[in-house]
């Protein structure tokens, strides 16, 4: 009878190393930075232990830093001085987003990935990812007008990657259009198809200091439909996009497999805020294993089908990596 003893394959770390089936690099990591406009020093963010927001002229050092860690990109947000109704800083060449980028892209060349954040979140006083009609409602036409605008501004800024979080319909579609429109074909898009309606995103508000009202359950997934958000990758990767994204991470490792299994395109993962936040609390407490938490949480992604996993752990976590 033959005797079926799996713990053979975990006797030793050499045995270990040799059959492990998932194995994170640093060129698969993408590190979130943030970008403030009336800032000319750091400026921690209490909530996200370790994060910070950046003057301007920090921006050439990160991107530095992102290449020397082995980083596969850096994914720029940003905060204006100023805000409005419609967002109109996010399309202004001279707004702080665009020139982040224009200085990212400027100091990385092509030895790093540089994505930048396409949505209106960060420039509307009332905080939502699009214009607004009379009765208060995002409007997703009038949004996507913007919205490839400001795709254009990105790429004639120099950004590699335009990451539509909005969630608006057809967002892929209008901005792919005009890129091709303006002879931008080798921008890339990143879509986050299945941006999820979470209350893991709270210490990223803080982070851009959001001035949101209400929520966003009327553009984000509901929490409960993995069905809806493969639909929506299916429908981004069909509008063109050349990437996509799940957002949450960990609570939505369902919904990454199965995009992973049907998408024929790369497939990232965004560790987002609160996920982040939540190791980095219970570290300090002494409830957790830091360094040991963050690498399972970025291995379970990689797991569960994600080519790219963005983080805000990614320059600790590259460092890890290397040294394992």
């Amino acid at each position: 009878m033959t005797s079926y003893r799996p713990r053979r394959l975990r006797a030793t770390p050499a045995m270990r190393r040799l059959v492990r089936e998932v194995r994170p690099h640093a060129s698969e990591l993408v590190l979130p930075v943030f970008i403030h406009e009336d800032l000319t020093e750091p400026r921690p963010i209490a909530s996200l232990p370790g994060v910070s927001q950046h003057p301007l002229s920090a921006v050439a050092g990160l991107v530095e830093e992102a290449i020397a860690a082995g980083l596969g990109g850096l994914m720029i947000f940003a905060i204006p001085s100023v805000r409005d109704a419609v967002g109109s800083g996010a399309i202004d060449p001279e707004g702080i987003l665009n020139r982040a980028i224009a200085a990212a892209a400027g100091a990385a060349g092509d030895r790093l990935v540089v994505m930048a954040d396409l949505c209106l979140d960060e420039f509307t006083d009332h905080g939502h990812c699009g214009v607004l009609s009379s009765d208060g409602r995002v409007d997703n036409d009038a949004t996507l007008e913007v919205y490839a605008a400001m795709g254009l501004a990105q790429a004639r800024a120099g950004a590699h990657v335009l990451g539509l979080s909005g969630m608006m319909d057809h967002q892929v579609a209008v901005v792919r259009e005009a890129l091709e429109a303006e002879g931008f074909t080798d921008a890339a898009i990143l879509a986050y198809a299945a941006k999820y309606a979470s209350a893991f995103y709270g210490p990223f508000r803080e982070a851009v200091d959001s001035q949101l009202q209400g929520d966003r359950r009327t553009y984000q997934i509901d929490p409960a439909n993995g069905r809806q958000g493969l639909h929506e990758a299916e429908l981004d990767e069909l509008e063109g996009a050349d990437m996509v994204m799940v957002k949450p991470a960990l609570p939505y490792l369902d919904v990454v497999a199965e995009v992973a299994a049907q998408s024929r395109v790369p497939v990232a993962a965004y560790h987002v805020s609160g996920e982040y936040a939540q190791i980095e609390a219970a570290a300090a407490n002494g409830w957790l294993d830091r360094r040991a938490s963050h690498l399972e949480a970025l291995t379970s992604m990689r797991r569960a089908g994600a080519d790219i996993v963005v983080t805000y752990a990614a320059l600790e976590l590259a460092a890890w990596l290397k040294e394992n």
